[in-house]
């Protein structure tokens, strides 16, 4: 008599459970949904500052100097900077970890804002930080006459060689990979 191996039926009770489970962490991706609610907060809360910082560069625009007017300027385009680095976390963040988003029945939707994948999203993270802290420098050098400090000056060309570098090592790291660019 020759035995047969007993065939294999999973029990349903641990089937259930595994699928439970599954469930649970799946949704669960929905708990970032209020860290991207957030972030869209700071987004408005960094629209007030962009006013206000504007409306102390009109003011003070017909008597100030043209590096004044400069530093001005880098202060608002610094700003937007960072705006656009708020949106590019959220959008792409939502879209590759909470859920996709439809940009069916919206013509005027940017075409990257649904292809930016997460390989992309670490790049364009790395280049806005790069384009902020470079922004800092060149506003240090800016105010140079009026407030020469070495060692801060030092400190802020080093943090943005930092930055540099390390936007360059990720994207050699992603393009020797093979990995994701962005969708673009």
């Amino acid at each position: 008599m020759t035995e047969q191996p007993a065939s294999y039926r999973p029990n349903p009770t641990a089937k259930r459970v595994e699928r439970g489970f599954e469930s649970l962490l799946f949704n669960s991706r929905w708990l970032m949904a209020p860290f991207y609610f957030g972030l869209v907060v700071s987004l408005a809360v960094l629209l007030f500052k962009f006013c206000a910082v504007l409306w102390e560069f009109i003011v003070h625009a017909p008597g100030s100097k043209e590096s004044d007017i400069i530093l001005g300027v880098l202060a608002l385009i610094d700003l937007s900077l960072t705006g656009n680095l708020i949106l590019i976390v959220v959008f792409s963040g939502y879209e590759n970890f909470v859920s996709k988003i439809d940009p069916g029945g919206h013509p005027d939707w940017p075409e990257w804002m649904t292809k930016i994948h997460f390989g992309g999203l670490k790049q364009k993270l790395m280049a806005s930080i790069v384009a902020i802290s470079a922004i800092q420098v060149l506003k240090a050098f800016m105010n140079i006459d009026t407030a020469f400090d070495p060692a801060k000056l030092a400190w802020l060309v080093g943090v943005h060689l930092v930055f540099v570098v390390s936007a360059f090592m990720l994207a050699i790291s992603d393009r020797w990979s093979g990995g994701d660019h962005g969708g673009e």
